[in-house]
Order: C-alpha cells, then structure tokens, then sequence
C-alpha cells in the first residue's frame, strides 16, 4: 500500500496475508461519499478495527496514513518507498517471505487514531447515526476535542444520509458474520444501491462533474426510515450471490 489506496486499491491489499505500507500511504474508504457503502469486505475488516475506529472510517470517509492503517489492523508492517524495490527484489528470489519482510520493515511513530480513540469510542458506540453526530457536536470544556467533534460531524453531514444509515447497519451487523456471509450481504446491497438514486448522483457529483454538490434522495438522516433500511438487506431470493463453488 505504497500512495492512494481506496476502493478496489482496498480490496486488493487489505485481505491479503502480507500488507506492507509506506510513508506514502493514504488510506480511506470514502463509499458514502458517492452514495455507496463501505464495500470490497468492508463489512468484515472494518467491524474488526480497535473499538469503534470501523465505524468513525466508514461513516466520515477519512484519510489515514501507514501508522494509523498499522493501529487499525488493516496493515501488517511499514517499509519505506525508498525500500519497496530492493524488497520485491529479494522477495523474488527467495521462498522464506516472512523473514525477507522482516528484515526490511521499520518502527514508527505514534498513530493519530490511537490518540483519538478514547475520543471516537465516546461519540460512534452510539446506534444511531443521529445520536452519533448529536455527541460529536456537543459542547465540551475541552476545546480541541470539541473542534475535532464539529469538524467530524460535518464531515457525516456531508454524505449520502441513506449511505450513511445503511454502513451504521452494515458495520453492526458485520462484526458477528463470517467473512463469506460479509460478501453474501455486500452484494445484497449492491444490488439494491444499483436500482436506486444516490449512487449515480454521487457519482456524477464527485467523480464525473466534479461540482460536488450532490442531490441526495434523502435530504436529512432523518428522513431515512428504518423501514427503508431494513429493504437493502432483505434477502434477494433466487437472487442471492452462491458462494459455494468459491470457498
């Protein structure tokens, strides 16, 4: 994980058995930002990082480098850029992968995530996304926690409200799934996303347009009913991804 690494560049590295990131890294999982979900198994490693670090990832869509990503769970080891060559190098010559790696990769300095966990545990152990922005923007004597709370909630407030209230779900319910069961309900919801508004709008406004000024079905989190919610993950019938023949 050697620069940007988001979507697909996600779900291509974050699974694998070996992840090595560099000081280049910039790691988000930005979905609700176009009106998608945390997908590429988002349901299963993000339920998985420290306390709620998952969830605060998922719903904001931020930017985390090679000591967050190591703290979070989603990386194994840090090996500088510079390095990266004479790694794969060595790595192809060699069968012992482990010790290669390890006589490569580095110690680094203290992860942000890790100073704010205290922090994010306190606003998103909440099951609502209302709830989790109301205590992000709530008045504390603490002034830098109360700024890093507003600047959060806005970043929330931002992004597609069905998006949001549907990876709320999503992260919950993944942390008890097997990582075959994850995949079932990704596509699940895929598919729903595919047949609806936001996705496209999203889309259009932050990729193609790039006036990002996105027209969402759902104007407020309020406006997104739990009913709706329960539909993106209802079952598809004979449409449901069969993973047999795979694991």
């Amino acid at each position: 994980m050697n620069g940007i690494t988001m979507g697909g560049g996600v779900g291509i590295s974050v699974h694998g058995s070996h992840r090595i990131v560099t000081e280049k890294l910039a790691f988000a999982m930005p979905e609700t930002g176009i009106g998608l979900f945390p997908d590429v198994g988002g349901t299963y490693f993000l339920p998985r990082c420290p306390g709620e670090t998952g969830l605060y990832l998922a719903l904001t869509g931020g930017r985390i480098g090679a000591a967050d990503a190591l703290y979070a769970g989603i990386a194994d080891c840090y090996v500088p850029s510079a390095e990266i060559p004479a790694l794969v190098e060595a790595l192809a010559h060699t069968a012992n992968v482990d010790e290669i790696i390890n006589s490569f990769k580095q110690e680094l300095g203290t992860s942000e995530l890790a100073n704010t966990q205290a922090w994010i545990d306190e606003s998103f152990s909440h099951n609502s996304v209302e709830a989790i922005v109301a205590s992000l923007e709530k008045e504390r004597i603490d002034n830098s926690h109360f700024e890093w709370g507003r600047k959060t909630a806005q970043l929330i407030k931002s992004k597609s409200p069905l998006s949001q209230k549907i990876a709320l779900r999503q992260i919950r319910t993944g942390k008890t799934l097997q990582f075959e069961d994850c995949m079932k309900l990704e596509y699940r919801l895929a598919v729903r996303f595919m047949a609806a508004h936001d996705f496209y709008e999203g889309t259009r406004a932050i990729v193609i347009d790039k006036d990002l000024q996105p027209k969402w079905q759902h104007l407020r989190l309020e406006d997104v009913s739990d009913d709706l919610v329960d539909e993106y993950f209802a079952d598809l019938g004979a449409g449901e991804l069969d993973l047999s023949e795979v694991f």
